[in-house]
């Protein structure tokens, strides 16, 4: 069994195949020098809350090989080709490639006289990413941040835990607009100012500026932010070109069914760089649903598993600001919703529930998360709320 991508998805597989009993060895490839950590963590690491190795990802008895970027499958010949110029056998391949940081078309993120970024601007989507960012932070006066999702505020967050002065440019009409309504990103930006982070939404970066290094975002509208680092935070693209390059059919992401298979035999596909019924999902909670029912199948401990979707959730905790959010959360698309909103604005929260009937379609809590766990079992169920929906934004049971 060969597993190429050493990610979140890739070490969940790989756990969850041995632990459910599977035949055979598990081989996981990375291309990145580290073995499999929880990408999750990577702004907390930053902020020196965890370090590298407190957020390593089990791999069960599987033997992890980092360091070993995959640059060609053979499906017809079950085989892989290593850059180190071996080929390894496999008779079951797992693609967890995952996915790339999305480089905004803005004028100076490149180096002038080669490739990669300028000096200054950074990514944060590994382990080494943090390094060099943690070691420019401890100098720097002000970063710019590009980018108001999930990533770009948490980074954000951790930058100003830091002591840098930080400012997001979001093109979007709010924050992490994905998962939060405009009520609740307001809140967001109002708990970020208090931790020295400002936010321009509805802005678009047009160009870095700087000499040797970036010393200046500039935005659409002509208006310059001084800087001494830029950080990327628009998002992510699977990482498709492995399989494309064997002839495997590829949308947005690596084509799977339920089965998890691409049209390959005995090759499927999980993680960031799957596409499942038109969607690629790119959030730990759906890799992972992929990653267990994938292994349930290939392990033998049930061979008709299947994945048929997951459920829209999304948490981040981090530092001072957590938030969780399920299913649909803004009503104005059906006028079949209802809902049900708290806001309390001196201690920085805000609940919402959104209702059709007596079910739970869709929730927000950010800044107090007591009932989180009711929240989910509601949702989860779909099954119509006993008594009044209330209780679900006010105690901590159903």
């Amino acid at each position: 069994m060969a597993v190429v991508g050493g990610g979140m998805a890739g070490a969940r597989f790989a756990e969850r195949y041995g632990a459910l009993g599977g035949p055979g060895t598990v081989t996981v490839y990375g291309a990145e020098p580290r073995a499999p950590y929880n990408r999750v963590l990577l702004a907390d690491v930053l902020t020196g809350r965890y370090d590298a190795e407190s957020i390593a990802l089990p791999l069960g008895g599987a033997e992890a090989r980092p360091g070993c970027e995959v640059m060609a499958l053979d499906p017809a010949a079950r085989t892989l080709a290593l850059a180190d110029g071996t080929v390894e056998p496999w008779d079951e391949l797992v693609l967890a490639t995952g996915s790339n940081p999305v480089l905004p078309p803005v004028r100076g993120l490149r180096r002038p006289d080669g490739p990669g970024l300028a000096e200054g601007v950074h990514t944060l989507r590994t382990l080494e990413d943090c390094g060099r960012l943690a070691e420019e932070a401890v100098t720097a006066k002000r970063a710019v941040v590009i980018g108001g999702g999930v990533l770009g505020v948490s980074a954000a967050r951790a930058l100003a835990a830091l002591g840098v002065r930080t400012e997001i440019v979001h093109q979007g009409t709010h924050l992490i607009e994905r998962q939060l309504d405009g009520e609740a990103a307001e809140v967001l930006r109002e708990r970020l100012l208090a931790l020295g982070v400002e936010t321009y939404a509805r802005n678009r970066a047009r160009a870095v500026h700087g000499g040797d290094r970036a010393d200046a975002v500039e935005l659409a509208n002509g208006y310059r932010l001084d800087c001494d680092l830029v950080v990327l935070a628009c998002g992510t693209r699977p990482r498709t070109a492995l399989a494309y390059g064997a002839g495997l059919p590829v949308g947005t992401g690596i084509l799977v069914d339920d089965r998890l298979a691409t049209a390959g035999p005995h090759v499927s596909a999980i993680g960031d760089c799957a596409e499942h019924r038109g969607t690629v999902h790119g959030l730990a909670g759906p890799a992972w649903e992929q990653a267990d029912a994938l292994a349930r199948r290939l392990s033998g401990a049930d061979p008709d598993a299947r994945y048929t979707g997951s459920l829209q959730r999304a948490r981040l905790s981090t530092g001072d600001l957590e938030y969780a959010a399920f299913g649909a959360v803004d009503e104005t698309l059906d006028p079949g919703l209802d809902v049900l909103r708290i806001a309390d604005a001196t201690r920085g929260s805000y609940k919402k529930l959104v209702l059709r009937g007596t079910r739970l379609v869709g929730a927000i809590l950010l800044g107090d998360l007591a009932t989180v766990d009711a929240l989910a079992g509601a949702f989860e169920s779909k099954e119509p709320l006993g008594g009044h929906p209330l209780h679900l934004l006010t105690r901590g049971e159903s």
